[in-house]
């Protein structure tokens, strides 16, 4: 009985966190400019939640508490203009190997595009 009571608290904290989280959190919805260029936010976005309780005496069936945090970080903008696709980053520059690869991305895309046209 008090397991479905702690999965009740999880379940109450896990949809509570998807309404607050969702792809449009992360993936923002695009701005188009009159002047045709697109710009798209992108944010990054880490979650945490806890839950926890007790039960065991004779008069008090069960205790639970719970709780959730979120952080939406803005890291950046795509930005679209005749056809060409680039990332503006307002956040720190990389720490490490794959943040730094996953920067790179953009540019590699538009350098292979590039290539093929040629061809």
């Amino acid at each position: 009985m008090d397991d479905n009571r702690i999965n009740e608290l999880m379940d109450t904290t896990v949809g509570k966190i998807r309404q607050l989280v969702d792809s449009n959190t992360i993936i923002g919805e695009p701005i188009v400019t009159p002047d045709g260029i697109t710009v798209i936010p992108v944010s990054r976005v880490s979650f945490g939640f806890a839950t926890g309780g007790a039960s065991g005496q004779k008069n008090v069936s069960f205790t639970g508490a719970n709780g959730a945090g979120v952080k939406v970080e803005p890291i950046g903008f795509f930005v679209i203009k005749d056809g060409n696709c680039r990332m503006i980053n307002v956040a720190p520059p990389p720490s490490n190997t794959v943040e730094r690869v996953v920067e790179m991305v953009p540019d590699i895309l538009d350098r292979i595009e590039a290539m093929t046209k040629k061809d």
